[in-house]
C-alpha cells in the first residue's frame, strides 16, 4: 500500500518551501528529490520513482525549490529554473530541516536529481558531505555541476537515455571528474524524458538498488 504522503512547508528565509514527506520504515533512510526545469513535487516521473522507494521502505521527499509565485513567474521567463546557486540553497535548507527534526534526526539522507535537478543535488552534496550518503542523477544536467563533482563523497550513479546523446555526452564527462564511487548506467531506448515503455521502470528500479547498496540504515 502506498504511504500517506504528509504535506509540510520548509522555512527558508522569509519564504516556505512546500513538501510531500514519506517517513521511512524504521532503520531506513530518506531520499531528497531535486525536480528538473519547470517541474516540482508533483512530477509523475518522480513520484513513480518515490513510489518504487516506498514499497523498500525508503522515505522521500518531494520538495517545490521554487515558491507557487516564483514558479509561475517561471512558467513564462525561465528566470529560475538555471538559477543553480538559489536552487542548491534551497536544497541544502530542506536537507537540515530533515536532520533537524526529531522523527529524522540522524538518519541517512539521499539525493535523486533529474536533469537541472541533477546540477543542484551535486552542489549540494559537495557542500554536505556529513549528511548526504548517495547521490542518483536522472537525465543530468551535470555539466553545470561540474564545479563541484571533485568534491563529491557519497557513491554517485548517474542514468541516461541511450537515445540522448547530449546529456550521455556530458554524463561521460562528468564521471571523469568524480573521485567517488560512482557509475554511469544506459537505458537503452531510452530518450531524455524516459517515457518508452519500461524506461521509467528500469530507473526505478536502478534507483531503489543503489539506495539499497549505499544508503545504511541507522542505529534506533
Amino acid at each position: 500500500m502506498e504511504p500517506r504522503a504528509e504535506a509540510v512547508r520548509i522555512p527558508f528565509g522569509k519564504l516556505e518551501l512546500d513538501a510531500d514527506r514519506f517517513l521511512p520504515r524504521p532503520g531506513r533512510g530518506i531520499v531528497l528529490f531535486a525536480h528538473g526545469s519547470g517541474s516540482g513535487r508533483r512530477s509523475p516521473r518522480n513520484r513513480f520513482v518515490a513510489s518504487h522507494l516506498h514499497s523498500h521502505g525508503i522515505g522521500t521527499l518531494l520538495v517545490d525549490l521554487l515558491t507557487e509565485a516564483e514558479a509561475r513567474i517561471d512558467e513564462v521567463s525561465a528566470e529560475y529554473r538555471f538559477d543553480i546557486p538559489l536552487l542548491q540553497d534551497r536544497l541544502i535548507a530542506a536537507t537540515d530541516w530533515v536532520l533537524a527534526r526529531a522523527e529524522s534526526k540522524g538518519m541517512p539522507v539521499g539525493y535523486f536529481g533529474a536533469s537541472t535537478g541533477g546540477a543542484v543535488a551535486m552542489i549540494a552534496a559537495a557542500q554536505r558531505p556529513e549528511a548526504v550518503g548517495a547521490i542518483v542523477l536522472r537525465g543530468a544536467r551535470t555539466d553545470l555541476g561540474d564545479s563541484a563533482a571533485p568534491s563529491i563523497r557519497c557513491p554517485t550513479l548517474i542514468l541516461v537515455g541511450g537515445n540522448d546523446p547530449p546529456i550521455r555526452q556530458v554524463n561521460t564527462e562528468t564521471l571523469r571528474w568524480l573521485r567517488c564511487e560512482k557509475e554511469l548506467v544506459v537505458i537503452p531506448g531510452a530518450s531524455h524524458l524516459f517515457e518508452e515503455t519500461g524506461a521509467l521502470d528500469a530507473v526505478a528500479e536502478r534507483t531503489t538498488a543503489w539506495f539499497d547498496r549505499h544508503l545504511p540504515a541507522f542505529p534506533r
